[in-house]
Formats: C-alpha cells, sequence, structure tokens
C-alpha cells in the first residue's frame, strides 16, 4: 500500500503574492494622493478622510494576500490546511491591527507638526 503526500498549493503562493503586491501598491498609491490633497488644503477632516474605504479597501487587499501567502507556506512543510489558515489568519489580523493603528498615529503626528514631524534623522 502506496501513501501520497498531497501536493502543495505551489499556484496559491504565487496568487497571495500577486495580491498583495497590486493592492500594496494601490494602498501606496491612494495614500500619496490623500496626502498631496492635504498638502494643498490643510484641514482636520482630510485625516478621517484618509482612513475612509479607499483606503481600507487596498490595505484589506494586502491582508488578503499575506493571510493566503502565509498558510500556504505553512502548507507546502505538511501542515494541516485548517491550522494553517488559522495561524496565518490569527497572525494577519493583530499585525494588521498594528500597522492601521500606527499609521493613524502617524498621520496625526503629521497633521500637527507637518513633514518635519516625520524626520527620522533629526533624532
Amino acid at each position: 500500500m502506496y501513501y501520497y503526500f498531497p501536493q502543495p498549493p505551489y499556484l496559491l503562493i504565487l496568487v497571495g503574492l500577486f495580491i498583495s503586491i497590486t493592492c500594496g501598491l494601490a494602498f501606496k498609491a491612494i495614500l500619496e494622493q490623500k496626502v498631496q490633497k492635504w498638502m494643498k488644503t490643510p484641514s482636520p477632516h482630510i485625516i478621517k478622510e484618509m482612513q475612509g474605504v479607499e483606503l481600507k479597501l487596498p490595505f484589506l487587499g494586502i491582508c488578503v494576500g499575506i493571510c493566503i501567502f502565509l498558510a500556504t507556506g505553512l502548507e507546502i512543510f505538511s501542515i494541516n490546511p485548517w491550522f494553517s489558515y488559522g495561524v496565518s489568519l490569527t497572525t494577519t489580523v493583530f499585525i494588521a491591527a498594528l500597522i492601521w493603528t500606527q499609521l493613524g498615529k502617524l498621520l496625526v503626528e503629521f497633521q500637527k507638526g507637518g513633514s518635519k514631524a516625520l524626520d527620522l534623522d533629526s533624532f
């Protein structure tokens, strides 16, 4: 009796990476547009507007792509798919929440002090 190992989903690694990269480029472009708009007409309402659906959707796409990438990366090592998606989903949600709150704090600092508030070389 022969036992065959299931074939790892190599294609899903590429799909997850592709989703993450394309959504990351969209996220970067939208964030740059919003910041340039804010630089032209400074307003405290634009910071709230920046964290709207236009920016959340590509960020969610990045998170989905990373979750797929991590889960299929774990599946290559013959880990159960349920376990690998559980671990990757937990990790992705935790890191995404940390990044989103840090982005919000960074935008508030940018609003208060302009681009000089974000100058890390001055430290």
